[in-house]
């Protein structure tokens, strides 16, 4: 599930491949930009900003892309066999002598110009992985709506840039909170911890490629709750459940996890 640090290393490895580096190729397949081809440009840079791929090119024009739930970039080298999927999965191609980069199932691809990224990214709270991070900004914006559930509020990318479902259970979890207590409702103290906990763990796993919350290197669980359904919470030993609202899932310990039980009905 791509989250901050998924994004980030997607970042890195495209930057890897191609920024320094002049387009052989370049196949955007997308109604609105089908006729784009950025062939003879050179690769400036590949930023991630929150969950946001930033690919930027001479010429002052940016290819902007989200994964959201289904959506990955694989590199492969020359002659190595595709494998990210069937070719009609396929939303783009950007391809150097020796590298090209495949996006497979993008739900968000557009051609923009780099002058105009904020319009597409300039929403967005602090980056717990950019260089913009500010944790006290990311506290004051966290916690700006006191009635709001603390599971809504780390989703909410206008907060912090970063966080998905997986983060999102996982928290919760670690203030021993459920997702559904008001974010004014938390103990002094708590929001500022759970941003210092929310950097710190994207900031552990962006290099790994099997995402660890838990803090004993030899635990077979590399969660706590996420994924862990009706398995015993490592902390208390309850069942652990899971919710689903919509495309949200959220798990939690109704054992040592504090606040409503259950997710709120939906609005008539």
């Amino acid at each position: 599930m791509p989250e901050g640090d998924t994004v980030w290393r997607t970042a890195h490895r495209l930057h890897s491949a191609l920024a320094g580096r002049v387009l052989t190729r370049c196949d955007l397949r997308v109604p609105r930009f089908a006729t784009a081809d950025l062939t003879g440009h050179a690769v400036l840079d590949v930023t991630p900003r929150g969950k946001h791929l930033l690919t930027r090119f001479d010429g002052g024009l940016t290819l902007h892309s989200h994964l959201r739930m289904e959506g990955a970039w694989q590199v492969y080298a020359t002659g190595e066999r595709w494998r990210g999927g069937p070719d009609h999965q396929i939303r783009a191609i950007l391809g150097t002598p020796d590298r090209t980069a495949v996006g497979y199932r993008l739900p968000v691809l557009e051609l923009i110009r780099t002058t105009d990224e904020h319009k597409v990214v300039g929403h967005l709270g602090p980056d717990l992985l950019g260089p913009d991070w500010d944790p006290a900004e990311a506290v004051r914006r966290l916690t700006a709506d006191p009635s709001r559930t603390l599971g809504e509020a780390l989703l909410d990318q206008r907060n912090l840039a970063g966080i998905g479902n997986v983060y999102k259970s996982e928290l919760a979890f670690l203030a021993a909170v459920t997702p559904w207590l008001p974010v004014g409702e938390l103990a002094p103290g708590v929001p500022e911890r759970l941003v210092a906990t929310a950097h710190r763990l994207l900031d552990e796993n962006k290099d790994r490629p099997d995402r660890r919350t838990t803090t004993n290197p030899r635990s077979r669980e590399r969660l706590y709750v996420y994924g862990r359904e009706q398995r015993p919470c490592p902390r208390c030993g309850a069942p652990i459940r899971k919710a689903e609202l919509g495309d949200r899932v959220t798990y939690w310990c109704p054992g040592c996890q504090k606040g409503p039980s259950d997710p709120p009905a939906p609005a008539d």
